[in-house]
Parts: structure tokens; C-alpha cells; sequence
């Protein structure tokens, strides 16, 4: 497969995500600050924090209130991480890989960026529930249209190491803020609002149904390890990073436990880690410190992939697969 190719069916996915990412956390915020109180629903700047970008959001807005922060998350166009803008992105990497993708996943796309589109000229947003609804269902429905009809070879390979990649950041950032933000919340401890405010946490990763079956009560310290290390649940860090080990090792050919390049050897690394940490160490070393030493991973991932797979080079073609050390 040509690199353009799998890079644009790469970011393609990423975006798609990305974008999916961004309307579950603003859906779930604005639920939250409906049923907390006032003192405790100033939470519009840690959504900013979220995304990592806020020093854009304070250079273009400053104050972090529900109409700046919609404004730049959903529709700002100056903004390369918004919905529109990631969506729009998407849409212009599929353009490029026309004949390599299912007609079905073009259209699902098409209709995806006109409900977008639609929205912005809007004056005011009447329901913002059901419209950030609908962009996780478009998100979801391009996810299931593509396993359905696109060959699951190389290029659908690229798109689901992509789009893992970009979720297990987004969970990683998600939970690293959240808790942070919601841990010190004593006041809360024990009272129906302590309940809402992690419930909250959870919805925002679409986690509450799941985590509610395995562990029933709300615990701080089992939401970490539902989120972080379950290797079940498909937006836990954990599944993530197992899965886009799966696509790697069928993109590069090369045996469980091996590598042939730097992404391979980075990821495998990484999911080793993953593979035997327990909540115990993760705490002991500290976890605002492991999730930004996992997200720093993560990003030099996504540029060892870039540079190994997309990025012209010169490459030694007895290049053999080594073991992981």
C-alpha cells in the first residue's frame, strides 16, 4: 500500500475519533453541571484542559464559560482539534483515498460533515444533548459501516491502530483531569454528588453501564483501573493499546513479541507495561505522573509512526523482526 494512502486512511480515523472524543466530553460536562451546584459547576475550563488546548482556547476566548467553550470545541474552525474542524479533516483525507475506501463509508462521512455544517449556521443550539448524540452515532456508524464493508487488510489495519491510538490518549487525558479535579472534592465524599460527580467521569468515556456491571458501587480508585488497565473494555487504555498491537503486528508481518521498527518496538514496549502494572505501583509512583508519562508516550508513538510508515526514507530491506527486550 502506498504510504500516502495509509496515511490519509490513518488520520482519517484518528479525526473521526477525535471528534467523537470531544462531543462525549462536552455532553457529558453539560449533564454534570445541570446537577451539581452552582459553587461546584464552574467545570468548563478543565473541559478546555482536556483537550490540551487551552492556551489556544485562552489566547482566542479567555474566559472559560459554556458558550466560549462550545464555541471553540464544536465549531471554531481556528481550532485544528473542534469537531468541525476535525471532521472536515476526515472528510478531506477520505477525498484523497476515494477508490481504496467502500462508497458506503464516503457517504456516511458526506452526511456526517453536512449535519456539522448545518449546526454551525445555526444561531443557538435548542437541544445539545440530542446533537452531540448524533455525532457520536455518526462516529459510531462510520466505525461499523467501515468493519463492514472495507477489506480488513493493510489499509483498515492503519485506520484501527489510528483510531486506538487516539482514544487510548483521549481516556488517558480524560481521566488524568477528572481526577485530579474531582479527588479533592471532599465535601462531596459520601453524598449524593460525590455518585453524579463520578458517574459523570465515567459517562464521559461511555463507561457507566460497564463499570456499574463489573464493580456496582462508585469507587475513585476502581474507575482508575476500569479505565486504565481493563483489558475488556474497548475504551480503557489497556484494550487500546493491545488492540493497535494486534494491528501493528498484521501491518508489519511480524511475530507476537518481535519488531521490525521503532513504532513496533515503542508499542510493544508499552503494552508490556500495561500488560503486568497494577493499580498498587500505578498509585505508589502516582498517577497524574503515569498518565502524563503514558500520554508523552503515546505522542512519541504516533511520530515514530509517522516517521516509520508514512514519511519518505531509506529503508534496509534485510531488515529482520528482532525480540522485544
Amino acid at each position: 500500500m502506498l504510504s500516502r494512502v495509509a496515511n490519509s486512511i490513518y488520520w482519517l480515523n484518528r479525526y473521526i475519533e477525535r471528534a467523537e472524543n470531544v462531543a462525549r466530553f462536552i455532553d457529558a460536562n453539560y449533564d454534570m453541571t445541570l446537577d451539581i451546584p452552582d459553587s461546584a459547576s464552574d467545570q468548563w475550563q478543565p473541559l478546555i484542559n482536556t483537550t490540551g488546548d487551552h492556551e489556544l482556547f485562552a489566547k482566542l476566548y479567555g474566559e472559560a464559560n459554556r458558550e466560549n467553550a462550545i464555541e471553540f470545541l464544536v465549531f471554531d474552525r481556528d481550532n485544528p482539534n473542534s469537531i468541525h474542524s476535525c471532521v472536515r479533516a476526515a472528510r478531506e483525507n477520505a477525498r484523497s483515498v476515494r477508490e481504496y475506501i467502500s462508497s458506503e463509508m464516503w457517504e456516511q462521512l458526506n452526511t456526517f460533515y453536512l449535519m456539522i455544517n448545518t449546526a454551525a449556521k445555526e444561531e443557538s443550539m435548542d437541544l445539545p444533548h440530542q446533537f452531540f448524540v448524533d455525532i457520536m452515532t455518526a462516529s459510531h456508524a462510520f466505525i461499523g459501516i467501515t468493519d463492514s464493508t472495507m477489506n480488513h487488510g493493510e489499509g483498515w489495519h492503519f485506520g484501527r491502530m489510528g483510531r486506538m491510538l487516539e482514544r487510548a490518549d483521549k481516556t488517558s487525558r480524560l481521566l488524568d483531569v477528572k481526577y485530579f479535579i474531582l479527588l479533592p472534592s471532599v465535601d462531596y465524599i459520601g453524598s449524593p454528588y460525590d455518585n453524579i460527580l463520578w458517574g459523570a467521569l465515567l459517562r464521559s468515556a461511555s463507561a457507566f453501564e460497564m463499570y456499574r456491571k463489573r464493580h456496582g458501587r462508585i469507587d475513585p480508585k476502581k474507575i482508575v483501573d476500569f479505565l486504565l488497565l481493563d483489558a475488556n473494555f474497548p475504551r480503557a487504555v489497556h484494550y487500546c493499546i493491545v488492540t493497535a498491537m494486534i494491528s501493528m503486528n498484521n501491518i508489519t508481518g511480524s511475530p507476537r513479541g518481535t519488531f521490525a521498527n521503532k513504532a513496533e518496538q515503542s508499542l510493544g514496549r508499552l503494552l508490556s507495561e500495561f500488560n503486568f502494572a497494577s493499580l498498587e505501583d500505578i498509585f505508589e509512583h502516582g498517577l497524574h505522573e503515569y498518565l502524563d508519562s503514558t500520554q508523552t508516550r503515546i505522542n512519541a508513538l504516533g511520530a515514530a509512526v509517522q516517521t516509520e510508515f508514512f514519511s519518505p526514507q531509506d529503508i534496509d530491506s534485510t531488515t529482520e523482526s528482532r525480540t522485544l527486550e
